[in-house]
């Protein structure tokens, strides 16, 4: 999809000062990233000769898919209770394996799963002096580093401020009130039309929807490298030559 042809017509990006990334499918290719993931667990598995890794990961992420449908404000504490309860396991043991399967394994290689073109996206962000946010249902900043990307505002669900998944909308009511920018001067940018582009219309809030096919009714791109971007792309350095998008990372702590 062309930028003339969004079918809520094109973005005014002169006229957008915020810019906020959700990340998990957005910033990589999440799809190779899991199968990538899934390869090591089934080794894992096999050395252990147990799959109770696999089904506490299943569960959790059906828990957490649950848990943002009901705008649950206690989903911090339920997602492993839950967890817990339908796989009889402690949540101890819910939380050791979600973080090193969710929050610490994936690190080394997700660069080979980024997003093309997505870092020229954030260097011509940052030339044209925007702000540039990351509001994520899982913790991000790890992840963004290991991306090799930064953002001025990194902002998490569980971060104690938000307490939330999207769709609710206090998370991106909170990076617009960090920012300092109203809604009407941003763009939420994500892959989920019942997550991202949910929340942002909540807010009466423009957004773009990562994808590989046209969904109707909403904006979409299918790489970082479409017409959408280029405004802002095209006066970069050519590829090959330093792109840079360093910035300091905000989180919410």
């Amino acid at each position: 999809m062309t930028a003339s042809t969004l079918p809520n017509g094109p973005v005014q990006w002169e006229r957008v000062r915020l810019v906020v990334f959700d990340l998990d499918g957005t910033l990589y290719d999440q799809r190779r990233l899991r199968t990538m993931m899934l390869l090591r667990l089934l080794i894992d598995a096999g050395r252990s000769r147990s799959l109770t890794s696999i089904r506490i990961l299943r569960t959790f992420r059906h828990c957490r898919e649950q848990l943002g449908e009901a705008l649950a404000t206690d989903f911090a504490s339920r997602q492993y209770e839950l967890t817990a309860d339908r796989c009889t396991v402690s949540q101890e043991t819910v939380k050791a394996v979600v973080e090193e399967w969710i929050d610490h394994r994936p690190l080394d290689v997700l660069p080979a799963c980024r997003c093309r073109g997505v870092e020229r996206v954030f260097a011509g962000l940052t030339a044209q002096g925007k702000t540039i946010a990351v509001l994520s249902d899982y913790p991000a900043s790890e992840k963004l580093r290991a991306l090799g990307l930064s953002a001025d505002i990194v902002v998490s669900a569980a971060d104690p401020e938000v307490g939330v998944l999207k769709p609710h909308p206090a998370g991106l009511q909170y990076v617009l009130s960090r920012a300092q920018v109203p809604a009407q001067a941003a763009i939420m940018v994500g892959d989920r039309v019942d997550r991202d582009w949910a929340v942002a219309q909540s807010h009466g809030m423009r957004a773009l929807i990562r994808s590989s096919k046209p969904i109707a009714g909403v904006d979409t791109f299918r790489s970082y490298e479409d017409e959408i971007f280029r405004s802002f792309t095209e006066q970069l350095p050519s590829v090959g030559a330093p792109v840079s998008s360093s910035r300091s990372i905000r989180t919410s702590s």
